[in-house]
């Protein structure tokens, strides 16, 4: 994409709990991330290319990062967040109670370690998810915390 900022698209499973809020979300993985906790958090998404739908490119992520189909829920549009990178980033939340424990994500290859010519697959996603919204804002990388706060103020105005 020559000449323009990257976008992806994504999307941020939650369910209510007694009452309470609880988002679905992965932790990166890969080298830089393995040790990083705080901050080391993504909604499940991906890059898309001028011309594809975000929200089919944010489906199809889904499948590719957590290997199963997006469940079928109530669906709302949160919109799109600027990254700190200029990267812009659009989602969606789905109601769900999809289960964790059944994430298989798809790799990367990466040089590791650096400078080594060795090649190493990586999961996108090493692990991913169920917390309250509170715990979701300090896990997550910072420039996504706005679409929790983006899925509450939604919530609420439904109330």
């Amino acid at each position: 994409m020559a000449g323009s900022k990257k976008r992806s698209a994504g999307i941020l499973l939650f369910r209510l709990s007694d009452a309470r809020l609880e988002v679905f979300i992965a932790h990166m993985g890969g080298p830089f991330w393995a040790n990083k906790d705080e901050g080391g958090w993504s909604i499940v998404k991906g890059e898309y290319e001028d011309g594809e739908d975000p929200y089919a490119a944010a489906r199809r992520e889904f499948r590719e990062e957590t290997g199963s189909d997006p469940p079928a829920g109530r669906t709302l549009e949160l919109g799109e967040v600027r990254q700190p990178s200029g990267k812009r980033i659009v989602a969606w939340a789905i109601e769900s109670d999809f289960d964790a424990a059944s994430v298989r994500s798809n790799t990367f290859a990466l040089e590791w370690p650096r400078g080594s010519g060795k090649f190493v697959e990586f999961p996108e996603i090493d692990r991913a998810g169920w917390f309250d919204s509170d715990t979701a804002r300090e896990k997550l990388v910072k420039g996504q915390v706005p679409f929790v706060d983006l899925l509450e103020r939604q919530l609420l105005s439904e109330q």
